[in-house]
């Protein structure tokens, strides 16, 4: 009898090794490896520079980052710096799980309408697509305006946008949300514990939010809680990028043209708004370019004069793997500040984990898509 079982538990296991069609998992990370090589190599022009950017391996007294040990310590006091500039998240919400309004089964897959808590008194609703099959699989959180979009639900003159669907018919489980109510009234983020008292930057609390979806997500039955990432394009992908930096258990991630630096010339990498770093209580200033007569506000203004930039965030992901899917507002010289994340990689003995794209618009094109999903699958699937 025990002989049967140890056949039986080696026929399983070789069978895990290949997909449904019979082919190898090693073959298919190798083809997915070479989709994505390229994207992990800095163009020779900026290669090793680091501009004005302040190195994230030296601690904030200016003592240097020397080997591993030393930079847990230094990890740890940029994540307790930013969290105090920025406001202390409430306790995670650690001990529901999701609602289920709603399903339609569809073509390899089930649609499900979800509710959950993911601020403290206040549910939201999305999407969770599970693709038809047994057993744990990777996945996904999508993050936009609204969840429609990129569970292929949205408006059709947005395309390229429907990154949960797309996952989902690749194998992953998605969790698509989205901020409806604040997006139409164009509040646009989560304000806690009120939109005249919050407390905390409402772009750090759209991270906690994030954080208590893969906490609820992490407990559905067919997800791998170790193989969860996160993927949202311009404000999702400012979404997106805060979350995976400020909440660890996040494998990976893939942050679509968000804008990764401060930049004020550039009125889409608009950190400064009361929905993002710059919070003041209303009335707020006049949406748009910081000028004389209509400056920044709140926390923004102090974090650009004291040195601070967000490729310290970006570090936070070492050595967890993510992406830059650049267009307009991340051209390719992203990587001078992406090369403090490389440099943080290269202390802990790892590579291969900063990648980016470019093209020319802001918009995602299948291209782009095409790198992206392929990144999840090689870092996720395999």
């Amino acid at each position: 009898m025990k002989t049967l079982f140890i056949r039986i538990a080696l026929i399983l296991f070789f069978l895990s090794l290949f997909d449904e069609n019979g082919v190898s998992q090693t073959v298919n990370k190798e083809s997915t490896w070479q989709k994505i090589a390229p994207y992990f190599a800095s163009p020779e022009q900026f290669k090793a520079k680091y501009g004005p950017y302040r190195s994230p391996l030296k601690f904030y007294d200016g003592r240097e980052v020397k080997n591993p040990s030393d930079w847990i310590k230094r990890r740890t006091e940029i994540l307790d710096r930013w969290n105090g500039l920025m406001g202390k998240w409430p306790a995670l919400i650690t001990n529901q799980k999701l609602e289920y309004l709603d399903s339609i089964k569809k073509d390899g897959f089930t649609q499900y309408q979800v509710r959950f808590n993911w601020v403290p008194g206040q549910k939201t609703h999305g999407y969770l697509l599970v693709p038809d099959g047994k057993g744990k699989m990777p996945a996904v959180i999508t993050v936009y305006y609204e969840p429609e979009t990129a569970a292929g639900l949205g408006k059709p003159e947005l395309p390229d946008r429907d990154f949960a669907y797309q996952l989902c018919k690749r194998g992953f489980v998605t969790l698509s949300l989205g901020t409806t109510e604040n997006t139409n009234s164009k509040t646009y983020s989560i304000y806690y514990p009120g939109i005249q008292n919050a407390s905390v930057q409402p772009l750090s609390m759209l991270a906690y939010a994030a954080a208590n979806a893969w906490n609820v997500l992490a407990k559905v039955q067919n997800v791998d809680s170790k193989r969860i990432g996160i993927m949202g394009h311009s404000y999702g992908g400012k979404w997106a990028m805060f979350a995976s930096s400020l909440y660890e258990k996040f494998a990976c991630a893939v942050w679509s043209d968000p804008g990764i630096v401060f930049e004020d010339s550039r009125e889409s990498i608009n950190y400064w708004e009361p929905w993002y770093l710059g919070y003041h209580p209303q009335p707020w200033r006049k949406r748009g370019l910081i000028t004389n007569d209509n400056p920044a506000k709140g926390l923004y203004p102090q974090l650009v004069s004291k040195g601070y930039n967000l490729h310290e965030l970006h570090v936070l992901m070492a050595p967890r793997p993510f992406l830059v899917s650049g267009g307009s507002e991340d051209p390719v010289n992203r990587w001078i500040p992406l090369n403090h994340s490389v440099a943080v990689n290269d202390l802990l003995g790892y590579k291969n984990r900063v990648a980016m794209t470019n093209r020319p618009e802001h918009t995602p094109n299948p291209e782009s898509n095409e790198v992206a999903y392929s990144f999840f699958e090689y870092y996720l699937k395999y």
